[in-house]
C-alpha cells in the first residue's frame, strides 16, 4: 500500500482504497479493547478457581489433622498415660502424654498454615496482563 501526498489516492494492490474515518478506527479500538477485557476476565476467573481449590485443599488437610489429631491421639494419649502411670505417679504421666500430643497438634498445624502460604489471593497473571494492555491502550490512543 503506497502512501500519497496530499491529493493522491491510497492504492494497495494497484487498486483504489479507502482509509478508515476517525470514527471508524476509534470503534475497532473500542470493539478490541473490549474483547480483549472478556479474555481478560475470563483468565481470572481460571486463575481464582485454581487458588481457590488450593485453599480447600489445604483446609481440608487442617481439618483432617486436627480431627485425627483430637480422636486418634486423645486414646493413645490415655492408653500412654495409664501405661506410664504404671512407673511414675500419675498425675507426671498424664502431663508427660499431654505435652506429646500438644507437640504433634503443633507440628499438624504449622503444616497446614505453609500450605496456606501458598495460596495467593490474587490472580497475579491478570493482574500483570491488565497493566500491559493498560500501556497497549494508552499507546493506540496517542
Amino acid at each position: 500500500m503506497s502512501t500519497g501526498t496530499e491529493g493522491e489516492e491510497y492504492k494497495a494492490y494497484g487498486q483504489p482504497v479507502e482509509e478508515p474515518s476517525l470514527g471508524e478506527l476509534f470503534g475497532h479500538l473500542t470493539s478490541d479493547l473490549g474483547d480483549l477485557m472478556r479474555s481478560e476476565m475470563e483468565l481470572a476467573r481460571v486463575e481464582i478457581r485454581e487458588e481457590a481449590t488450593k485453599a480447600g485443599k489445604a483446609a481440608g488437610m487442617l481439618g483432617a489433622g486436627g480431627l485425627i489429631a483430637y480422636l486418634g491421639l486423645a486414646l493413645v494419649a490415655t492408653a500412654a498415660a495409664w501405661g506410664l502411670a504404671e512407673v511414675i505417679d500419675a498425675g507426671w504421666a498424664f502431663l508427660i502424654v499431654g505435652l506429646v500430643v500438644g507437640a504433634i497438634g503443633a507440628v499438624l498445624v504449622l503444616m497446614g498454615r505453609d500450605r496456606l502460604g501458598d495460596v495467593r489471593p490474587v490472580p497475579e497473571e491478570t493482574v500483570e496482563t491488565l497493566k500491559e494492555d493498560a500501556q497497549w491502550a494508552r499507546a493506540q490512543v496517542k
